[in-house]
């Protein structure tokens, strides 16, 4: 894998997960924890600016009344409404100062759900960068990230999965999705090993 043609998509970096006082923080705090991901994800985004990979911010957010999300809701955008999380121009809603955007990175605008691709521009940008690799770390490890890696597997780009640059609901459902579901979809890696394959 080339460094001009590879992108690392980073997904919901935000206080509402990350932050103590996030309204989704204590779901998540163990895990992220156990994983290191933090300053994991930290260290994976110096070392690809570095060599000159693609940076692609992918956070969510909503108007204040959660308009776009069907009513009644259920499942995880249940938890999203009941939680007020994530609305747009709130602190929960900010990219945390550690993996902040820089003028030369790219922030998407617009998801609504799930899966990075889906509500965005994501696939356009990709193709206009000539983009053929992703690595794609975030939360959560068994949703978003997951939903995220499996439209890019189905896109035909070569998916890898940062193992040690996500988190979930706990360490089972992120051991069960890294080994049972995302080695369907991606390589899974760690940032280091992914950074050392990048030419």
């Amino acid at each position: 894998m080339t460094a001009s043609q590879t992108a690392l998509i980073l997904i919901e970096y935000q206080h509402d997960f990350t932050s103590e006082n996030g309204a989704l923080h204590e779901g998540v705090k163990d895990c992220m924890q156990q994983t290191n991901m933090l300053a994991n994800s930290k260290a994976a985004l110096k070392a690809a600016r570095e060599k000159g990979i693609h940076i692609i911010h992918s956070p969510i957010s909503f108007p204040n009344y959660y308009r776009e999300i069907r009513k009644p809701t259920y499942g995880v955008l249940q938890k999203l409404v009941e939680t007020k999380a994530f609305r747009q121009n709130s602190w929960g809603a900010q990219i945390i100062e550690d993996v902040k955007p820089l003028q030369t990175d790219i922030t998407l605008e617009g998801k609504r759900g799930l899966d990075a691709f889906y509500s965005t521009n994501l696939d356009f940008i990709l193709r206009q960068l000539n983009i053929q690799s992703v690595a794609i770390c975030g939360f959560l490890t068994n949703c978003c990230v997951e939903s995220t890696v499996r439209t890019a597997y189905e896109k035909g780009y070569d998916v890898t999965t940062l193992s040690d640059c996500c988190a979930t609901l706990s360490m089972q459902e992120h051991n069960t999705a890294l080994e049972k579901d995302l080695t369907f979809f991606s390589h899974v890696i760690n940032h280091e090993e992914w950074i050392k394959s990048i030419k």
